[in-house]
């Protein structure tokens, strides 16, 4: 095995040639200005590392004054000179939740830490064979101001041949439906039979749903996040009725892998209200009340560290906005995956303003980025 495996039974396994390295944002002159500052629309390499290598570990902790400025600043990577980027999400997307929050919470992956969740860990292992290329984006109005520890190790020369065959590079997409495009006619929620009929229409296709995941080539998906921002009140409250589909190198209906609602697909259970963060799932983000319980930013994922999901030719990650797709809330997510270059290209990152978080109910509550 190249990269060393991370549990504690394994730490005492003597590995050679490989050499632990870190690029940071550190004073070069010597003082205590330990951090890089980005103009509004600056875009700059937080590292370009040689290879053949992994990295680690990645931390970053960031001030701004800018509303919702996690979904303002974008992180990029690139492996081996490819052209496009394997990575292209907001950076608190990136790291793990979504809505533009900061919030303390640990998963095994993906960490916020104290103070107050703004202390960024990212432990997804990121192979390499001859180049990692690391960049952010400053797209909000005002300065943006990131400390950042890059850890890695690099191998010997003749591990080229094992990083290319053996293992895939890591990918991260970040997608929003805003919002989802839903049949139901809100204006007949006090009618018990239309009702009953819509909790009864079928899906038999997966062909409305909300996509978290479109992906070509061969590799393996490892989760995703998924935030939902209920704003509009629905046929049915709860969010969570919505199955995941998941289709695996073009097969044909029925997916592979079906599930039996939301929650489930998070392992999670019963219309949740309750925050909880564990090593694989967990519901970061609750904002229900008594009125309406599941009203408002939710935050749940799943990552699939022990079971991920292999597929040689494609893959297509879907979950219903509601059953049978019949909502119409502000869905986001971001998925993680591994797979061989070159991968397809990804839909165009929408600009800041398509990106910021909702405000309130109404289906035009935008947060606005600067000034009015």
């Amino acid at each position: 095995m190249l990269i060393g495996n991370s549990s504690l039974a394994d730490l005492a396994r003597l590995r050679h040639g490989v050499r632990r390295m870190r690029v940071s944002s550190w004073d070069p002159t010597g003082g205590n200005d330990d951090y890089w500052t980005f103009r509004p629309g600056e875009e700059r390499d937080l590292a370009v590392l040689a290879g053949p290598g992994c990295i680690r570990h990645l931390w970053m902790t960031m001030e701004s004054h800018e509303p919702a400025w996690p979904r303002q600043i974008v992180l990029r990577m690139w492996w081996d000179g490819e052209p496009l980027p394997s990575v292209e999400v907001p950076i608190g997307d990136f790291f793990g939740l979504g809505h533009g929050i900061v919030k303390c919470f640990s998963s095994l992956p993906l960490q916020m830490s104290p103070q107050d969740g703004r202390a960024f860990n990212c432990w997804f292992p990121m192979p390499f064979a001859a180049q990692a290329r690391l960049a952010v984006t400053n797209e909000s109005p005002g300065d943006h101001v990131l400390y950042f520890y890059i850890d890695y190790e690099t191998y010997s020369v003749d591990a080229v041949t094992t990083l290319v065959e053996e293992y895939g590079r890591f990918h991260a997409q970040w997608r929003r439906q805003n919002p989802t495009d839903g049949w139901a006619d809100l204006s007949r929620r006090g009618d018990s039979t239309y009702l009953e009929r819509a909790w009864r229409t079928p899906n038999l296709d997966g062909a409305g749903n909300y996509v978290i995941l479109e992906a070509r080539g061969r590799g393996h998906y490892v989760g995703c996040h998924l935030d939902i921002d209920c704003f509009q009140r629905q046929l049915c409250d709860w969010y969570g009725e919505g199955d995941d589909m998941i289709f695996v190198d073009d097969e044909p209906w029925p997916p592979r892998l079906h599930g039996t609602g939301t929650e489930d697909y998070m392992n999670l259970a019963y219309g949740p209200t309750q925050e909880y963060h564990g090593l694989y799932h967990g519901l970061v983000v609750y904002s229900g009340g008594q009125e309406w319980p599941w009203g408002g930013k939710n935050s749940i994922y799943r990552y699939h560290i022990e079971d991920p999901i292999y597929f040689e030719k494609s893959i297509r990650v879907t979950i219903e906005h509601g059953h049978g797709n019949k909502q119409s809330n502000d869905y986001s997510s971001t998925a993680y995956w591994y797979q061989t270059e070159p991968h397809a290209p990804f839909p165009p990152l929408p600009p800041v303003m398509e990106r910021l978080p909702r405000t309130g109910t109404g289906p035009d509550c935008v947060l606005r980025a600067g000034p009015a």
